[in-house]
């Protein structure tokens, strides 16, 4: 399962960046990379100037998880390519017994929850890059109540 992920996400990853032509601008349009912690594939998409769609993959060894985020950018005046941004989605995940019992005493294996986020996202002029470093509270709803406050962190993808 995790091989055919990898190799789909990595067959998408060639097929885009052939596909595109290299943005250097400011601005971009989607983009696609990692984000350091907890370790997510991510894709963002603009689906107006100031609104994007953002999913992002999670998996390990204890089981995986997947989120979809709806945000709201607004431009931070004086700097180029930089934004703040808001917004909130919902996540997915499916975790191994062992996690759930070390973590939780429970074997219930399905979380399902919402989530916010709240960040800074960086297009950076002269190269197709984008950074971006945001915070991604959690809350599971079904499957068991818990809290997460520890998502989010460092992006960096490449934008077309």
């Amino acid at each position: 399962m995790k091989k055919l992920l990898f190799l789909l996400l990595l067959s998408l990853s060639v097929a885009c960046l052939q596909a595109q032509e290299v943005n250097t601008g400011s601005d971009y349009k989607t983009a696609l990379g990692l984000k350091v912690y907890p370790g997510a594939v991510s894709v963002k998409h603009f689906i107006s100037p100031n609104t994007a769609i953002e999913g992002l993959g999670y998996i390990s060894s204890d089981g995986f998880r997947l989120a979809g985020l709806y945000e709201l950018h607004y431009d931070i005046s004086g700097v180029e390519g930089l934004k703040w941004y808001v917004g909130g989605g919902g996540h997915v995940g499916i975790w191994s017994d062992s996690w759930k019992a070390q973590h939780l005493g429970s074997n219930a294996a399905l979380a399902i929850g919402i989530d916010g986020v709240l960040g800074l996202d960086y297009k950076i002029k002269g190269a197709p890059l984008n950074l971006s470093f945001d915070w991604q509270p959690s809350f599971n709803i079904i499957g068991y109540s818990y809290f997460e406050g520890g998502w989010g962190g460092l992006g960096v993808r490449y934008t077309f």
